[in-house]
């Protein structure tokens, strides 16, 4: 069996719905299961109208509301009668909750973490409605299944961490009798709950997460996360137009990019996937015969020194300095433990024998970590920073690489505060200026990758004779 993820522009209008069905019907004898996102904006929409409710706004709520109601009901109106009024009754059901559930935010005047989770959680529902009568309506035999039945995760909302055993338990539980008997389940992704039913979110992207669950949980020959990109590329193509797309690419490279700022993956989407050895594959919905990129745990060697450019923006770099306190035993221990009380993960850290400088992306309330911190030494805190990461398999024995980085920064005259080498095997960290990210991709892009791709291209024609070849025919595995 696969598991087959849709994000929400995959799902955005009825014309994207119904590329989707043509992409699952083309698969159906492979037994897939569907994983949808709530249609694009949707979940902003959802915690737009929460907020406005919650601050006295509830006409601005209700304003939101009906043009999500419009948007729903008009991809119902596609369908045969029979099918849309069959899908129609739960939709209409789902939204008249909604504004129920905002007069009682607005008459508290308080929202809280477990009532955005259960607003949030009516995307994926509402999706999932419509698609399973849509794939109904292509003579697929498709089955609703809801996400909150089967994931089961801790009560942290808003970013809940899934008990794996549970899951597993409840998803071969409900799936497997129904891909056995030649169904196909729809879920709504993102959407999980607690061990006693409350609803729950897994957190910006967890629609991701929800496919690999479900992948590890049903020993998946492969997951499937269909987009609207034509796969994982060496950089962000809005920040360099030179961007190519990688073929294939390793578990550890790709989830160095997730966590470093690639969007196109959860940074926890290959966690259950690198566990059970399963491909991954980042498709195009909009045009389903590109091959994407297969991530899997044996990838080709680049053909470049480097598999790709990440940046991540909008990070605070904090340092604190105490001549007499950090080199002190349990010093540096107290200020992680600092860290980790407050739930701030540090993406990069640079220590000396009287300071240490951490690299952390933007939290809502600083304010009490500093207040820990300025205990351990004098603390001072740098906005507008963020991180370009150069990830590559084989970097730490590459003689020279770091100074060929530091050359081509240098050249545009841009500044780096941090730099993260030998921490991990496969990638160079570097933390600069936000405003200086689009010029350092676009020079790193050029050398690494546009340049040395042009050198490479006398040497192929020598060895092919001149003959037309496909370049990963010369990629060695690695």
């Amino acid at each position: 069996m696969i598991v087959m993820k849709f994000g929400g522009t995959s799902v955005q209008d009825t014309r994207a719905m119904e590329r989707v069905a043509a992409i699952v019907l083309a698969r159906r004898t492979e037994r897939p299961v569907v994983v949808l996102s709530a249609m694009a904006g949707v979940t902003d929409s959802l915690l737009a109208m929460a907020l406005a409710a919650a601050s006295n706004r509830l006409p601005e709520g209700f304003r939101i509301l009906r043009a999500l109601r419009r948007r729903h009901l008009a991809v119902l109106e596609s369908l045969p009668s029979e099918l849309a009024h069959a899908a129609r009754q739960p939709v209409l059901e789902l939204l008249d909750s909604l504004q129920n559930i905002l007069r009682g935010i607005a008459a508290l005047g308080e929202l809280t973490a477990r009532t955005t989770d259960h607003i949030l959680c009516t995307g994926e529902l509402l999706s999932s409605h419509i698609m399973t009568a849509l794939l109904t309506a292509h003579g697929i035999a498709a089955v609703r299944v809801d996400s909150r039945e089967c994931i089961v995760t801790d009560a942290k909302h808003g970013s809940a961490v899934p008990l794996i055993e549970w899951t597993n338990e409840r998803l071969r539980r409900r799936l497997q009798p129904l891909l056995t008997g030649g169904q196909v389940p729809v879920m709504g992704g993102y959407i999980a709950a607690t061990i006693d039913g409350v609803p729950t979110t897994l957190g910006r992207g967890g629609s991701d997460l929800s496919a690999a669950l479900i992948g590890a949980a049903l020993k998946a020959a492969r997951i499937e996360i269909w987009t609207d990109v034509e796969g994982m590329m060496t950089t962000d193509p809005r920040l360099c137009p030179e961007a190519q797309r990688i073929e294939v690419i390793g578990f550890d490279e790709a989830s160095e990019l997730a966590y470093f700022g690639a969007k196109v993956l959860h940074p926890a989407t290959l966690i259950s996937a690198i566990e059970d050895n399963i491909p991954v594959y980042v498709l195009d919905s909009r045009s389903p015969a590109n091959e994407g990129t297969c991530i899997r745990g044996r990838a080709p060697r680049s053909r470049t020194r480097f598999r790709a450019i990440a940046a991540k923006l909008g990070l605070k770099v904090i340092s604190i300095k105490s001549p007499r306190k950090l080199g002190a035993n349990g010093a540096l221990r107290a200020a992680f433990e600092a860290f980790e009380r407050h739930g701030c993960a540090p993406d990069l850290v640079s220590t000396s024998e009287v300071s240490v400088s951490v690299a952390l992306s933007s939290v809502r309330d600083i304010e009490p970590l500093l207040a820990d911190l300025r205990k351990l030494g004098d603390v001072e805190v740098e906005d507008g920073k963020a991180i370009v990461c150069l990830v590559g398999k084989h970097i730490r024995g590459q003689v020279g690489i770091a100074a060929s980085v530091f050359e081509t920064i240098a050249a545009a005259n841009i500044n780096v505060h941090m730099i993260s080498q030998g921490a991990s095997e496969i990638n160079i960290g570097l933390v600069i200026e936000e405003r200086d990210v689009p010029e350092a991709v676009r020079r790193l892009h050029s050398r690494f990758f546009e340049a040395e791709k042009q050198s490479r291209a006398p040497a192929l024609q020598a060895v092919t004779g001149g003959r037309s070849v496909r370049a990963r025919d010369f990629v060695e595995v690695g």
